[in-house]
């Protein structure tokens, strides 16, 4: 399939339709995001792969919608019998993010009041990393505490990261080494420019999106296999 790239700009600009113009809300965009997550890593991250272990998962959710996206992602993973465990430092007092923080409680998925900077104990306890740290939404050029030593600490792990949107740190147009480097990239209605360069298993989850926005965007979408809500390109 070729790769459609869509430059930020636009991403934000079809977001801003998508609500102002097509009466999606917030908390439906995130809801379909995060559940088409937690589809993609059924997929990359069958739970028979991970059967002689226990399917435990770290999610850790930066401050901005991307950190939202990846509390719905563990709540769906939970549904689909993983053992998510979040990771969320700078809870942010917007209610929407509220509601899907007390969805995950609700679900008993434990919430970790530090992360280890010991990189064996994630190693030991965890067999998969969800990267939903920072998303086209934060600024990566100046990434402040506690996010800066997360990512220090997650570039060191040996388990498989998968990257909700775009990896942490990296350059929104562009790949910047100062990132993480992931081993499955999830792009959210449109690849980033930077996902050019990425070599991993790379899903896209965009099917939802009105013909009417494709067209004008001239996104130029795969076609989706059968009912599926992703794609891997």
């Amino acid at each position: 399939t070729g790769k459609t790239i869509t430059i930020p700009n636009q991403t934000a600009a079809i977001e801003t339709e998508l609500l102002r113009d097509y009466r999606f809300g917030q908390q439906q965009l995130i809801e379909i995001w995060g559940h088409a997550c937690a589809i993609a890593i059924t997929k990359a991250f069958p739970l028979t792969s991970l059967a002689k272990k226990q399917p435990t998962v770290l999610v850790v959710c930066g401050p901005d919608q991307n950190g939202s996206i990846g509390l719905v992602c563990a709540r769906h993973l939970r549904i689909f019998e993983y053992e998510p465990t979040i990771y969320y430092p700078k809870r942010t007092p917007n209610t929407i993010h509220q509601d899907f923080t007390v969805q995950c409680e609700k679900m008993d998925i434990p919430f970790l009041s530090y992360l280890p900077t010991e990189v064996q104990l994630i190693n030991d306890a965890y067999n998969l990393v969800i990267d939903a740290i920072l998303g086209p939404e934060t600024d990566h050029t100046d990434v402040k505490e506690p996010y800066a030593g997360i990512l220090v600490t997650l570039k060191q792990v040996k388990i498989p990261i998968a990257s909700v949107d775009m990896p942490s740190g990296w350059d929104v147009d562009q790949v910047t080494s100062d990132g993480i480097n992931p081993d499955v990239l999830i792009s959210l209605t449109a690849p980033k420019k930077c996902a050019t360069s990425f070599s991993g298993k790379h899903f896209l989850a965009g099917r939802f999106l009105p013909y009417d926005i494709q067209k004008k965007y001239d996104l130029n979408l795969p076609e989706y296999p059968g009912t599926d809500c992703l794609i891997e390109l």
